[in-house]
């Protein structure tokens, strides 16, 4: 049976501005031809993680290596070998769509004689074939996310990077982007690591992911093992004392976690329906409306940190740290 070999291997890789830890001592490795994903809210280190690995930023301490390549002392080849696309566009408006992947081919010494076959190639695996002589400027958000994944993959990249590859579309859209990520893996049996704070798409589309919050991955595994290491239901309640509500759950000896979060309790139980009559006996009528599902990647996130994204990125002191990062950050 052949070994399968790590596209990536991150070994205790911290990045700091200051006394703010962007990235927290990481350690991982990725497989090569797995869709990875890097999953938290705005600030969790995930945009600094990834661009350490493309070699745009160095670490403060640690080692990684990218395609068998360190990102500190052999840059240079680990640009030659991935593909990036950004979560801010980078496309020049004013040209054609193959006037920018043929200036891409250009850059990154892709043969004069091989580049309209690659780009054919790639534009077809987006679904921008009937565009490629239209100005940018023309395009949708979907359309140039699409092109950028296609500029990414023209010189043929070992791995390819997607920082919030759907940030700022609409579901539709960004439901047709997760479709070509899905197929241009398939096909190309290229590797792919993504980052983003949609906990439900990265469930449909990674082979695993990393849970990171304030600079540290606090879980890693598959999507289905991360759900069922929680185990059991989630009854998600809207009740109007909660905190007479949480009390008395708290003394149940079925309850495994009562969880407060967005005006709900998240009450984590085995076998929901047969506990749910329980809890509208004992919470009467202060109970507004219930619920009943399986964890989520959105109840993993919870589990670990007592928050939701949500409420991750609309807390104070997050803001702040952000703030604080951006400003020591500055000249360096």
């Amino acid at each position: 049976m052949a070994i399968q070999k790590n596209a990536i291997i991150v070994d205790n890789l911290s990045k700091s501005y200051g006394s703010v830890n962007a990235v927290d001592n990481v350690s991982m490795k990725i497989p090569e031809g797995e869709i990875f994903g890097l999953l938290g809210p705005n600030g969790a280190g995930k945009t600094t993680m990834l661009s350490m690995l493309v070699t745009m930023r160095k670490p403060t301490s640690g080692k990684a290596s990218v395609n068998g390549f360190d990102v500190s002392m052999q840059s240079d080849a680990v640009r030659k070998s991935i593909g990036m696309v950004f979560q801010d566009p980078s496309l020049d408006d004013e040209l054609t769509a193959l006037e920018n992947l043929e200036m891409h081919c250009a850059m990154f010494g892709v043969p004069k004689s091989e580049r309209r076959a690659r780009i054919e190639q790639v534009v077809r695996l987006v679904g921008l074939e009937s565009h490629l002589r239209s100005l940018v400027k023309t395009f949708s958000g979907g359309m140039k996310r699409r092109l950028e994944i296609a500029r990414g993959l023209v010189h043929t990249p070992k791995v390819l990077f997607l920082d919030e590859p759907t940030v700022g579309l609409d579901p539709q859209t960004r439901a047709g982007i997760w479709d070509y990520i899905r197929k241009l893996n398939k096909e190309s049996k290229i590797t792919i690591i993504l980052t983003t704070h949609y906990m439900d798409e990265a469930d449909a589309v990674c082979n695993r992911v990393a849970i990171m919050d304030d600079g540290k991955i606090i879980a890693i595994g598959t999507p289905a093992g991360l759900k069922n290491a929680l185990g059991g239901d989630v009854i998600s309640l809207k009740c109007s004392a909660s905190d007479d509500c949480i009390k008395k759950l708290s003394k149940m000896s079925w309850v495994k976690s009562v969880v407060k979060h967005d005006g709900f309790l998240d009450v984590r139980v085995e076998k929901g329906e047969e506990k749910i009559p329980k809890i509208i006996r004992m919470a009467g009528a202060n109970i507004e409306s219930v619920s009943l599902r399986k964890p989520s990647l959105d109840d993993v996130f919870l589990h670990y940190t007592g928050k939701t994204i949500r409420e991750q990125e609309a807390d104070p002191k997050d803001a702040m740290r952000l703030r604080r990062k951006a400003w020591v950050g500055r000249g360096r």
